[in-house]
């Protein structure tokens, strides 16, 4: 089979992917799955190597569609240093030829410009990347496993306190009054359940369960939960959608003036006006807000475990960050308020 077929291969498989939604038909999923079985080792090129990682980030992982665009992005800029160093020519590549030498040289060029945890990263791609070729029988073992993987910096998840997310959900800004009921809505639903903001966004109506208080929630790896929702999240969602007219069809729970889903980003900005309007810190974004419902709920004495299962963590190592930041506003009260403690 000539470059032309699996260059229309790839795209097909591509435009498949780009139509993909989580819940994707079984027969469409069968399908892609089976065009990638079909393709696999057909590929030559290292453009086309990381195509066909791609495909497999799809089809066998199961990651998001944000997920696999980072790891693109992450591939090409080790893609470009390869060329750099020669180590790619025509677009085809021994990897034979790259040692952790070599990987070591790439993240100390990182260094100049990306942080810890970016680096961090990185080298985690490289990592799955090389033992998918591997598994392909390109390689016989990885030149990036035993690499150690950079210390990550430790930073304090930007919140709000209690009373600012209070003051932030009970002052409604002026405007037209049904975009007033949907933000509300929306940031009462994202600080009553510690969503991300892209759970958020890909909420539908039937998502919701008013009379039970619940909703359903896709997270990250197509995991679903279903979490309580507060009453007045629910009284601020019944008041949207009693005055929310929307087209036959239209699944999306919060709309744009168009009458289609709103976007994650738009979601921020709308967010970021009325902090603004509102007189409150503006850097807040919408992943604040489910930072400020863990830690406002580990201030109440809630358990750590539940708080993990409501954010769709899928280790406690990642909830446990909050625990500092309770200890932090722990530690300023003691300081302000012990006679010991108190700067004289």
């Amino acid at each position: 089979m000539g470059k032309g077929p699996l260059v229309r291969l790839d795209r097909a498989i591509q435009s498949l992917y780009d139509r993909r939604k989580y819940d994707m038909p079984f027969f469409q999923r069968q399908l892609l799955s089976g065009l990638y079985r079909w393709n696999r080792g057909k590929v030559k090129s290292v453009e086309q190597q990381i195509a066909q990682f791609k495909q497999h980030l799809v089809v066998e992982r199961n990651l998001s569609p944000h997920t696999v665009v980072a790891y693109d992005r992450d591939l090409e800029q080790f893609y470009r240093f390869l060329q750099q160093q020669n180590v790619v020519a025509d677009g085809s590549a021994d990897y034979k030829i790259i040692t952790p030498g070599l990987i070591r040289q790439y993240l100390g060029q990182l260094h100049k410009t990306s942080g810890r945890t970016s680096i961090a990263r990185k080298l985690s791609v490289l990592k799955v990347f090389f033992r998918y070729l591997v598994r392909q029988g390109l390689l016989n073992d990885s030149p990036a496993e035993a690499l150690s993987t950079p210390r990550r910096e430790q930073y304090l998840p930007n919140v709000l306190s209690a009373e600012q997310a209070a003051f932030l959900l009970d002052h409604s800004p002026s405007g037209q009054r049904l975009l007033m009921l949907r933000d509300l809505a929306m940031f009462e639903l994202l600080y009553s359940c510690g969503l991300r903001v892209s759970e958020l966004a890909g909420l539908d109506v039937d998502s919701l369960d008013l009379e039970t208080r619940q909703v359903r929630v896709l997270g990250k790896g197509n995991k679903e939960r279903i979490l309580p929702v507060g009453r007045q999240a629910c009284a601020a969602l019944k008041l949207y959608l009693s005055e929310q007219s929307r087209s036959d069809g239209e699944e999306a729970l919060f709309l744009n003036y168009r009458g289609q889903r709103l976007t994650p980003r738009s979601i921020q900005r709308r967010l970021k006006e009325r902090l603004l309007v509102l007189g409150l810190p503006g850097a807040v974004t919408p992943h604040a807000l489910r930072h400020s419902f863990a830690t406002h709920l580990l201030d109440a004495g809630a358990d750590l475990r539940a708080i993990q299962e409501l954010l769709g963590h899928a280790s406690l190592s990642t909830t446990q960050r909050y625990t500092k930041v309770s200890f932090s506003r722990l530690a300023e009260v003691y300081d302000r308020s012990h006679p010991r403690s108190r700067k004289k």
